[in-house]
């Protein structure tokens, strides 16, 4: 396990955070970022679709939730900023989601940025990269 896999990071956000902001969630079915979004509405939590595509003409609606162009358009709390972008696009998306107020940030598998995660937990909140919400779950021992 990596330093930035912190275990009880993961639990907080896994356990404890609701409201989850999916950053390229698009719509579109075959994409991971739609499969992990639904995987996190079947755990009872509320995705809010972050795309550029929702500023377009007649928005943009995913799995049955209103999507946004940016999280600085988001009227509500976020807890969680989910990061389904390249590792070199994913520090904005954290420094947003810390401007912002989350709670948290997840980068997600394969997507990695150790400046951020320093500016992202100097900041007080917490980060995991390079892991899968569908990963920690399956790691967990069955209820």
């Amino acid at each position: 396990m990596t330093s930035w896999q912190d275990p009880e990071a993961v639990r907080f956000m896994l356990d404890d955070c609701e409201t989850w902001a999916v950053v390229g969630l698009s719509g579109d079915p075959s994409r991971t970022a739609y499969s992990i979004a639904e995987l996190l509405q079947s755990r009872g939590k509320r995705i809010v679709p972050i795309h550029p595509a929702a500023a377009g003409e007649g928005g943009l609606t995913v799995l049955g939730e209103t999507g946004y162009a940016t999280l600085a358009d988001v009227p509500f709390p976020i807890d969680v900023v989910d990061v389904f972008r390249r590792s070199e696009s994913a520090g904005e998306f954290a420094d947003q989601a810390v401007a912002v107020g989350a709670k948290a940030v997840w980068l997600q598998l394969g997507v990695v940025d150790e400046a951020a995660l320093e500016r992202t937990t100097a900041a007080g909140v917490p980060m995991v990269m390079d892991t899968c919400p569908a990963i920690e779950w399956r790691k967990r021992p069955s209820v």
